[in-house]
């Protein structure tokens, strides 16, 4: 038995207008200083003024959210006791949303406690609408919740089914013009996701035509956006290609790259999409050794050639080489500036933090520690992976 999960989702242009809809009281808002520079923000409180709606903004939000944020802003929710949370940045605000809104309604439980297995019985004092800034995570259409442990140096994956938003309003304006880098990061967030969805232990019917859908969106648009951060269609495409990767592997799950860069982004601060795109096409090589047939059917439907499953799941890992190298993407390790005394004195973090994280669990192919050593070495000097 398994079970498709979704919000609400309001997408295309205009869609922030739908915020102005809203019933209620009042509204807290879980964002970051840059959303407010940008003045997104305004936006945002403009549609909630027409609904009718009180609000209150925590703008602490940092990448990759910490423990201490999170409990830190589900008191100020417990004192301001709003009937909406809206989570409106990137996935780090989101899912900083996500986390408080569930320490509002079950104040008895610590953040780094919330689990699938739990029943919380959420929406007793608020529902949740996700916002989405930039067009990489897809956390607005997800239950999952990714905090950092910055005392253990790891990143937690977390999160229940019952913390899905309510409302997902997929706006493309609001990220129109993100700079190339931030593009480039995200984008690439959204193909690991698609990709990584489809070829998961737990794929299913639901969720596979999502992820092809979104691989397509994204080999298609995702060049046209990093070269121009007008191009209003490239934008909105990407914008729901990341939605559409979302809906996909969470319903399916996330894998062998995702283990890998949390690991590397607890422990090297490197931004989410920027680790597990990097380890994407390596993580790719690692499992279609022995599993090529998970990869040729994307292959075949983005038109690429090869003899037999092999060849076809090689050509898919050069697509996605190539496409990284049109976004001036780094492809090793070393690419992102770790000296190698750095790298070589945190590697037994790196293995295990990868080899704790849950999104390990879902790879065709399972690593042990040896495996987990030489991926993250070959992935530093960019190597292909030959074992």
């Amino acid at each position: 038995m398994w079970f498709f999960r979704s919000p609400e989702i309001v997408f295309g242009e205009d869609a922030l207008s739908w915020l102005g809809e809203l019933k209620g009281q009042r509204a807290f808002i879980v964002t970051d200083e840059n959303i407010i520079k940008l003045g997104l923000l305004d936006r945002v409180t403009a549609q909630l003024e027409r609904a009718g709606l009180a609000y209150q903004v925590f703008a602490g939000v940092e990448p990759d959210p910490s423990l201490q944020t999170v409990r830190r802003g589900a008191e100020m929710i417990r004192e301001y006791c709003p009937d909406w949370i809206i989570g409106l940045g990137g996935g780090s605000c989101m899912d900083a949303a996500k986390a408080m809104w569930v320490l509002y309604e079950c104040p008895g439980i610590e953040p780094q406690g919330i689990s699938p297995l739990e029943e919380y019985g959420l929406r007793k004092k608020a529902r949740l609408v996700a916002i989405p800034t930039t067009s990489g995570t897809g956390a607005e259409v997800t239950w999952g919740i990714v905090l950092t442990d910055t005392e253990n140096q790891v990143k937690l994956s977390l999160g229940s089914p019952e913390n899905t938003p309510d409302l997902a309003i997929v706006d493309p304006a609001l990220a129109l013009g993100m700079p190339p880098r931030l593009t480039a990061d995200t984008g690439m967030d959204a193909l690991t996701h698609a990709i990584e969805g489809y070829i998961s232990n737990w794929r299913n019917d639901f969720a596979d035509g999502l992820c092809l859908k979104a691989i397509e969106l994204i080999f298609t648009y995702l060049p046209r956006a990093y070269a121009d951060g007008t191009d209003a269609e490239a934008r909105e495409r990407m914008h729901n290609a990341a939605s559409i990767a979302g809906l996909g592997f969470i319903n399916s799950m996330a894998s062998m790259a995702h283990a890998l860069g949390h690991s590397l982004g607890a422990v090297f601060h490197v931004p989410h999409g920027r680790a597990v795109g990097l380890f994407l096409p390596y993580t790719m090589e690692y499992i279609a050794h022995q599993h090529p047939d998970r990869y040729a059917p994307i292959a075949r439907f983005l038109g690429l050639t090869g003899s037999d499953p092999a060849a076809q799941a090689q050509a898919l890992v050069e697509a996605v080489r190539d496409l990284s190298r049109r976004l001036d993407f780094p492809t090793a390790l070393k690419d992102l500036g770790l000296a190698e005394e750095d790298f070589d004195s945190r590697l037994d973090k790196l293995v295990e933090n990868a080899q704790g994280d849950t999104t390990l669990l879902t790879s065709p192919r399972m690593p042990d520690g040896e495996d987990v050593r030489r991926l993250y070495r070959y992935a530093y000097a960019g190597r292909p992976i030959d074992f």
